[in-house]
């Protein structure tokens, strides 16, 4: 089986894993990260929506090993320090879910959305989200919660999970010997197999 290296939440995991393995089901299955919701596994509902490298994708549409050597964000990844992040928050304040199913992968698509656009109107906020569908139709308060979490962010803001910092030379990887791997496996809690 491949064996991948991923960073997650900043926390760094490396696993074996089937090559068919979806990316949302190794984030749920694997390491537990269930605010990642599996909604339809055709990528048509955006509910399983991460960032990887910073750009939203659908992690039903990923494969966990094309992950390798890249950073992930979910949803649990963006509070910091016990703080909502301004998009979560703005969420919760304009009421913009009702059974909050596809909540997550909104938030996620709504922080790559205003990564891109400083201060959207209506029609490029509900175009930016036209990728991530609500069920319950509370899409009002969604496009309300994407403006007024653009009034609260600077431009280009993201969770500082992803904002790690460039690699230089002399920050090059070091080379892993197997008991390295075994510690690391313990303390992240990825698995073996």
């Amino acid at each position: 089986m491949p064996r991948i290296t991923v960073n997650v939440d900043g926390t760094h995991y490396t696993d074996e894993v089937e090559p068919r393995l979806l990316l949302v089901q190794y984030l749920r299955e694997r390491l537990g990260k269930v605010g990642t919701v599996i909604g339809c596994d055709t990528s048509n509902c955006g509910a399983c929506t991460v960032h990887m490298d910073g750009h939203s994708v659908k992690s039903c549409s990923v494969l966990a090993v094309q992950a390798d050597g890249h950073d992930v964000t979910t949803v649990e990844g963006l509070a910091q320090d016990g703080r909502l992040h301004p998009v979560q928050e703005a969420f919760h304040d304009n009421h913009a879910l009702q059974c909050g199913f596809c909540t997550p992968g909104m938030i996620m698509q709504a922080l790559d959305l205003l990564a891109e656009v400083n201060d959207p109107d209506d029609q490029q906020i509900r175009e930016g989200m036209e990728g991530n569908l609500c069920r319950c139709t509370g899409y009002q308060n969604i496009v309300r919660a994407v403006r007024d979490a653009s009034h609260r962010m600077q431009p280009g803001a993201g969770p500082a999970v992803e904002h790690a910092p460039e690699k230089t030379q002399s920050q090059a990887p070091v080379p892993r010997t197997p008991a390295d791997e075994q510690v690391e496996t313990k303390v992240t809690g990825g698995r073996q197999s």
